[in-house]
């Protein structure tokens, strides 16, 4: 998957980021970079970013954060996060 950039209202697609990433905290840092200079210029409109991710085995805790600047571009464009769990 894994992440996978699309327009709810229509299924279109828009981008996939990260194929082949399954780590959460790469993920999330590639989609602030698509937020702020693809996906900010986006017309608003009804969009998903759906995150698909695979538990980390050795992980104890923190990852990834999503910024409050990358949660303003996505309340201004309109795009909701679908977390997509998949088994290692």
């Amino acid at each position: 998957m894994p992440i996978k950039t699309y327009n709810r209202a229509n299924f279109e697609e828009i981008e996939w980021l990260c194929e082949g990433i399954w780590d959460m905290p790469d993920q999330i840092y590639s989609l602030e970079t698509w937020l702020k200079t693809k996906g900010i210029q986006l017309p608003k409109s009804s969009y998903v970013a759906n995150i698909g991710f695979n538990i980390r085995k050795d992980a104890t805790g923190g990852g990834a954060v999503i910024n409050a600047e990358s949660m303003k571009i996505m309340g201004e464009i309109g795009m909701d996060i679908y977390l997509s769990e998949y088994p290692s």
